[in-house]
């Protein structure tokens, strides 16, 4: 005989929490999954790996691995020592530039400061930025102020532009509006508001992404370089061209060095200011 007072417990749920597929329906879920294979597998098809070509590279990369164990520094050392200390200048001048640049689009781009009309155009801005590859502002730098590091300095400069303005608009959209509000509470004018109660609490995140942008701007100067923008990549473009693997590999290792030193160096300072 049935206990009346069952039939009054409710359902069993079950004990632990399952989260729902993205795609209910079973059908379209593994139908999508069997077109990114078949996708997948017809793009793999359309590369047309040559498979002797693909071997030979692989003797050329021991070539230049050998090359990599014996780094030669002296050959090229005048054009390397060049190359150097005009990438570093085109990071740290791009870097600065871009950073002056930066804060007041981001101020513009910060949805909690700025009139619709500002925040369209600061946001417009950005997205150009962003959108550009900076090998293509390269060649346009090149063909318009010709080769050498003022081309790369601007192309650095517009690269860093979107980078900072970007984050340090997301940022400034996400501080604590009590400070806003108790500095207009007090009558501050606008640019007092923004230099106690906005940059004060987004300096930390400031820092930090200038100490990112510069150590991706001398990364960037040694690319661009090869197009004839300025920079290390010029004298690395011209040592692969010619098969000086020595030099190539004396390049890379000063490259190398020179970011992990500006890795630890901003690590540092991030701690300091944290």
């Amino acid at each position: 005989m049935n206990n009346p007072s069952n039939s009054l417990m409710p359902p069993a749920y079950p004990s632990q929490w399952k989260k729902p597929p993205f795609i209910r329906n079973p059908l379209t879920r593994y139908g999508l999954l069997l077109g990114a294979v078949i996708y997948l597998a017809l793009s793999i098809g359309s590369l047309e790996i040559n498979w002797v070509r693909l071997s030979q590279g692989w003797e050329r990369a021991w070539i230049f691995i050998k090359g990599f164990l014996s780094p030669d520094f002296t050959t090229r050392s005048a054009d390397i020592w060049q190359g150097m200390v005009e990438s570093l200048t085109m990071a740290l001048t791009s870097t600065a530039a871009g950073i002056i640049i930066s804060i007041p689009i981001a101020i513009g781009a910060a949805k909690n400061l700025s009139p619709t009309w500002i925040y369209l155009l600061c946001r417009g801005i950005i997205a150009i930025s962003r959108t550009l590859n900076e090998i293509i502002v390269a060649i346009f730098m090149v063909a318009l102020f010709g080769f050498g590091a003022f081309a790369g300095f601007l192309t650095l400069s517009f690269a860093t532009i979107g980078f900072l303005a970007k984050l340090l608009a997301e940022d400034i959209e996400e501080i604590q509006t009590s400070q806003l509000e108790a500095m207009e509470a007090t009558g501050a004018s606008f640019i007092q508001t923004l230099d106690f109660a906005v940059l004060t609490q987004c300096l930390p995140r400031l820092v930090g992404l200038s100490l990112y942008r510069l150590d991706i701007n001398f990364r960037e100067s040694a690319v661009i370089g090869i197009v004839g923008a300025g920079g290390i990549g010029g004298t690395l473009g011209t040592s692969m061209d010619r098969y000086e693997y020595s030099s190539a590999a004396a390049i890379l290792l000063l490259i190398i060095a020179v970011v992990m030193i500006a890795e630890y160096c901003s690590s540092i300072v991030r701690r300091k200011m944290l």
